[in-house]
């Protein structure tokens, strides 16, 4: 079936004007796109603007806007022309009101494309010199004798593409040696403890808070060819009580949020065996001295720091 995919563009100050207008030209189901708000929201959450994934920034930047779908019929045609009709009459019920330009875009999609559209701006991501991060739907090119994970990250993160990932999948290129154990904490779509399996790790383990998540690391671990018990994935929060399986582990990484990092610490240090890894991703340069601290404080010493960006991965030890 086809669909109009309609988007309308206005200004935060505008976005309920529009949406009541909509909303009485019986248009249900609106989709919100504002930079604003997310950055509101993020704020609020403690969750740092640069973490979002940088093709979403780009396309957020100085955006408000409102979309929605009508059948591409003629009765969705029709629903079409009222609504640019009752967008037009709006300026002079809002007197005052930043609405913006009020610019109507329309495409038509068919029902397959709302879930696949995004996969072709993910291509394969060569890492280091060991690893190659394909998408599972992409045809196999030349590996170049390199490892490959075949990722379907679904809505979850770690595609390999964001800096706080390729970091953290450098770090393990550089560690893991064979034989290891490992705990991935918010392990998202699995890519680091699988991506760990591939460069010789004897067993992985792997938690997340979102269960669509574990669900999707598995799926993928299945995909590379991976099972319990050599992986592991649970939904759990370690902050809220959840053990990880079977520590001592010799490796643990965790590609989150500062907050959540410094919070980790402590715990993680029980977690591994003395000599012991613990590999942090996700820390913008403002963040990095409250990390490093609170490395240092749960008793751990600095093995390693890089930088992409202002992202920053560190690679800390358990004497």
């Amino acid at each position: 079936m086809e669909w109009l995919s309609v988007e309308v563009d206005t200004a935060h100050e505008g976005v309920d004007a529009v949406c009541a207008r909509l909303s009485a030209l019986e248009v249900e189901t609106l989709a919100i796109q504002d930079e604003a708000e997310f950055r509101a929201f993020l704020e609020a959450d403690r969750r740092p603007w640069e973490l979002v994934d940088d093709a979403l920034r780009r396309r957020l930047a100085g955006v408000c806007r409102v979309g929605f779908y009508l059948p591409a019929d003629g009765d969705g045609r029709r629903a079409l022309a009222r609504v640019r009709a009752g967008l037009e009459a709006l300026r002079a019920d809002a007197p005052g009101v930043d609405l913006g330009t009020l610019a109507v875009r329309v495409e038509t999609v068919r029902d397959e494309d709302w879930a696949e559209s995004w996969k072709q701006f993910y291509k394969p991501v060569p890492v280091g010199r060991r690893l190659l991060i394909q998408p599972a739907w992409e045809p196999a090119d030349a590996t170049e004798g390199r490892a490959v994970f075949l990722n379907n990250p679904g809505m979850s993160f770690g595609t390999g593409e964001h800096e706080t990932t390729f970091l953290c999948l450098e770090a393990l290129e550089r560690r893991v040696r064979g034989g290891e154990r490992l705990l991935d904490l918010g392990c998202g779509s699995g890519i680091l403890a699988i991506c760990a399996l591939l460069l010789g790790a004897a067993q992985a383990d792997a938690i997340d808070i979102d269960p669509h998540a574990v669900r999707t690391a598995r799926e993928n671990a299945a995909r590379n060819g991976f099972a319990e018990p050599r992986f592991r994935a649970a939904a759990g929060d370690p902050l809220s009580g959840t053990a990880p399986p079977a520590p001592p582990y010799d490796l643990v990484t965790a590609n989150i949020v500062a907050d959540v990092v410094i919070a980790l610490c402590p715990p993680v240090s029980g977690w591994l065996r003395a000599g012991g890894l613990f590999v942090i991703s996700g820390v913008i340069g403002a963040r990095l001295a409250e990390v490093r601290a609170a490395a240092q404080n749960a008793g751990f010493v600095l093995d390693e720091a890089r930088a992409l960006r202002d992202w920053h991965c560190l690679t800390v030890r358990k004497p």
